[in-house]
C-alpha cells in the first residue's frame, strides 16, 4: 500500500519519494495511523521492517503544527524524545529523523557516550523539538542541567528489550521520573519477552499492540545452516567460505571483545580485509569501521552483540556466527541483520562440540531445526606457522667457568655442593685465559681470604 493512503502530510510523502520508498511495509501501515491518533503502541516487528520510520514520520506530522522558525531556544523545547540503547541505533534514527524532517522546520539533536560532549551541550542549548539519546549520555545532560524534559509530548523506547538486557533499566525510570505524566508512549521491540510485557504494563495506557512477525521469530527471507567443526579449525573454515564464495560482505559475530578483536587480526594477516567493531573502540573507530564495511574497503565486519541490534546495512548478504550467543533470543537479533527490507540473506553457524546445547536451545526457540551442512574440503592442518607465531627460543647463556669439588661457589652460596667423586668427573675443560692479580673477596662467614689457586 501507498504511503499516500496513510494520511501523511505532503513534505513527508516528498522526503519519503527522494529516498526511492513508494510501498509501506506491514508496520508502518499499522503504526503511523495509530501514532497519528494518538494512541500508546506496543509494537514488535523484526529489526529491518522499517519500523523506525513507522515512528519517525507520525511524529514528525503531530509536531509540525508547532515548527517555528524563531531561533530562539524557547520556541524549540524538547517534545519528543527517543531512547536507544547504542550508539549506533541511536545515529541511524537521527539519521532517518533529519531524512525525513528536511523539509520541516523542525529540530532535532543525537546525544550519545563516546565523543565530546561539548557540541551536544551547543545543540541542546540551541534548543531541538526532538532529541534522540541512550539513556546514560541523557542521564549526564540531566546532571549538567543542559537538558530540559518537561515539556515531553512523545516518548519512544526503541528496541526495548535490548536496553533491558544491557541493564538500562535503572536509567529509564530515573528518565520517566523527569517526564510529564501525561504523554504517548511508543515502544519498541524486536521480541517479546515477559520482562518487555511487564515494562509494557507499567508504562503503556491502553496500548495499541503490533505485531506483524511471530513472537521471537527469524527473518523470514533469511537460510540457515550449521557447519558442526572443531574451534581450532573455525577460522580455516571461515576463511575458506569467504573466498570460495566469494563473500563481499559478510557480518561476523564473536561472543567476547577479545575475540573480536583477534579474529579481525588473524584474517587481516591472512589477506582478508577485516575489521572490528564492539564497546571497547571508541566511537570515532566504531563509525569508521561501520563506514568502511558499508563502503566495501572492509569486506569483513568481525563484532560483539552490540552490533546485532539496530545497526542498518542494506542488502547484508552473509551473517557468521564464528560463535553462538550465550542466549537464544540472541540468535534472531544477530541474524536480523539479513534478509531485511525485502531482500534475502544466508546465517551461518559454525559450531563446536562445546556449543551444542547452545544450538539446541536456538532450535527449541525457533521450534525448527536448523540444517546442517557437510565439511567442504578445505586446508586447515600443515601450514606453515605464521612469523609473528613462531617460537623465540631463549638467547643462548654465557659458558660458565668450570670447577672442582674444592671451589665455594659465592653466586650461590645457599646450593648444596656436590661430593669430590661426582664433581670430578663433571669437571669440564675451559680455555686458558690470561691470569689477573688475586683479589681479596669476603667468604660467607669467615673474613677475607684470596681466591683458591691464587696467590
Amino acid at each position: 500500500m501507498s504511503f499516500a493512503t496513510l494520511g501523511l502530510m505532503p513534505e513527508l510523502l516528498r522526503a519519503v519519494a527522494e529516498q526511492g520508498y513508494t510501498e509501506a511495509t506491514p508496520i508502518q501501515l499499522k503504526a503511523i495511523p495509530a501514532v497519528l491518533a494518538r494512541h500508546d503502541i506496543m509494537g514488535c516487528a523484526q529489526t529491518g521492517t522499517g519500523k523506525t520510520a513507522g515512528f519517525a514520520l507520525p511524529i514528525l506530522q503531530l509536531l509540525a503544527p508547532q515548527q517555528s522558525n524563531s531561533p530562539s531556544p524557547a520556541r524549540h523545547p524538547v517534545r519528543a524524545l527517543i531512547l536507544t540503547p547504542t550508539r549506533e541505533l541511536a545515529a541511524q534514527v537521527a539519521d532517518s529523523v533529519r531524512v525525513y524532517g528536511q523539509h520541516l522546520t523542525l529540530r532535532s539533536a543525537v546525544v550519545f557516550g563516546g565523543v565530546d560532549i561539548d557540541p551536544q551541550i551547543a545543540a541542546l542549548r540551541a534548543g531541538v523539538e526532538i532529541l534522540i539519546a541512550t539513556p546514560g549520555r541523557l542521564l549526564d545532560h540531566v546532571h549538567q542541567k543542559t537538558v530540559n524534559l518537561s515539556r515531553v509530548e512523545i516518548l519512544v523506547l526503541d528496541e526495548a528489550d535490548r536496553m533491558l538486557d544491557m541493564g538500562f533499566m535503572p536509567d529509564i525510570k530515573r528518565i520517566l521520573s523527569l517526564l510529564p505524566p501525561t504523554r504517548q508512549n511508543l515502544l519498541f521491540s524486536a521480541t517479546f519477552s515477559d520482562d518487555i510485557k511487564k515494562l509494557a504494563g507499567q508504562l503503556l495506557r491502553a496500548p495499541v499492540v503490533l505485531e506483524v512477525a511471530r513472537r521471537n521469530a527469524p527473518a523470514e527471507l533469511v537460510t540457515h545452516a550449521v557447519y558442526e567443526i572443531d574451534a581450532a579449525r573455525k577460522r580455516h573454515l571461515l576463511e575458506h567460505l569467504i573466498r570460495s564464495r566469494d563473500m563481499r560482505q559478510v557480518l561476523v559475530f564473536t561472543r567476547t571483545k577479545r575475540d573480536a578483536n583477534h579474529l579481525a587480526r588473524e584474517l587481516v594477516r591472512d589477506g582478508v580485509n577485516a575489521t572490528a567493531i564492539h564497546s571497547d573502540r571508541t566511537q570515532a573507530e566504531r563509525m569508521k569501521a561501520l563506514e568502511d564495511f558499508k563502503q566495501g574497503t572492509a569486506s569483513v565486519l568481525v563484532a560483539t552483540d552490540i552490533a546485532a541490534r539496530g545497526l542498518d546495512i542494506e542488502e547484508l548478504p552473509f551473517v557468521i556466527n564464528y560463535e553462538l550467543p550465550y542466549t537464544a533470543e540472541d540468535y534472531v537479533h544477530r541474524i536480523g541483520r539479513t534478509g531485511r527490507a525485502g531482500s534475502s540473506g544466508e546465517a551461518i553457524s559454525l559450531v563446536d562440540k562445546e556449543e551444542l546445547k547452545l544450538l539446541d536451545d536456538i532450535e527449541r526457540l525457533l521450534k525448527r531445526s536448523l540444517p546442517r551442512q557437510p565439511l567442504p574440503p578445505f586446508e586447515s592442518d600443515g601450514k606453515p606457522p605464521h612469523k609473528s607465531h613462531a617460537r623465540r627460543h631463549p638467547p643462548a647463556q654465557k659458558p660458565q667457568p668450570s670447577r672442582t669439588a674444592g671451589d665455594f661457589d659465592y653466586s650461590a652460596p645457599y646450593r648444596e655442593r656436590a661430593p669430590a667423586s661426582v664433581a670430578a668427573d663433571a669437571v669440564i675443560a675451559t680455555p686458558p685465559t690470561r691470569a689477573k692479580p688475586a683479589k681479596q673477596v669476603a667468604a660467607l662467614l669467615g673474613g677475607f681470604t684470596a681466591k683458591p689457586g691464587k696467590s
